[in-house]
Order: structure tokens, then sequence, then C-alpha cells
């Protein structure tokens, strides 16, 4: 059984948004390579010691949260573009909170105060939240949607 999907015109804002996090995340990996510079922890080098390094921490916390947030990138992107198939505005207006909730997870986390993430942060879990129901929605429809009378 075919089933045929109308893209609605709305369906660019979830674009946009995802184009958005893109920006967002070479953002975060050129805050990563100024931090590794200023505080001269060098390729290869994943995570500073604090035995060899007084700033390990800060550097820490600025790497961590660059690298969680591409840990959460493929479920962000895939919840978003699928959920925004039939809910194209939700999942775009969730897929934005997510985005700047990201943002200040990161501004938080560089403070090298770990909890500071998630002062405002901490809404990047609920917008994924409602990403992830707005995707299982869709599919919740698309299995029980009735199959298209064929021609014989």
């Amino acid at each position: 059984m075919a089933v045929v999907l109308e893209i609605q015109k709305e369906y660019g804002y979830v674009v946009l948004v995802v184009v958005l996090y893109a920006i967002l995340n070479f953002w975060m990996g050129f805050q990563v390579g100024k931090a590794r510079r200023k505080y001269k922890v060098f390729y290869p080098t994943l995570y500073a010691l604090e035995s060899e390094n007084k700033d390990a921490k800060l550097f820490n916390c600025i790497q961590r949260g660059h690298q969680n947030s591409l840990e959460m990138m493929p479920v962000f992107f895939l919840m978003t573009v699928l959920g925004g198939i039939q809910h194209p505005l939700i999942a775009a207006g969730l897929g934005l909170l997510y985005v700047i909730a990201r943002f200040f997870y990161f501004k938080g986390y560089s403070t090298g105060v770990p909890d500071n993430r998630l002062k405002i942060g901490g809404l990047n879990f609920l917008a994924l939240l409602g990403l992830i129901i707005c995707a299982a929605s869709f599919g919740i429809n698309l299995v029980l949607r009735e199959p298209l009378a064929t021609i014989p």
C-alpha cells in the first residue's frame, strides 16, 4: 500500500529551524576552538586533566556543552523533520524553543558551573518531548490511515 504525502508550505518553517540549529552547532564548535587556544588544550585531547591544567573544569564544561548538543542532534533532527510533516507549525515552534534552549544550555554550561545549563536550557527537554509526540502522532496516523482506493 502506498501513502501519498503532501508537504504543506508551512513545512518551510521546519526546514528553517533545522538550519538554525546547524548554525548554532557551528557556533558552539567555534567556541570550543577558542577555548582550546585560550586554555591550551590541543588536539587530539578531548578533555583537559585537572592534574595538568588549572582551567580544566572550565574547558571541559565548554566541551561538554557542545558534545551533549552533538549527541542530541540526530534525535532532534529526526523528530523535527518527521513530526513536522503532519504538524509543521507545532514542530517548528517546538524546534525553535529547542534551539533557543540549547543556546542557553551551552551558555550556562560554559560558565564552568554545570548546573547553570539547566536554568533556561532545561526547556530543551520539554521541547524534545513535544517533538517526539508530534512524530509519534504522525506515525500512528500513517498506520491508521485508510488505504487509497485502487483502480482495477
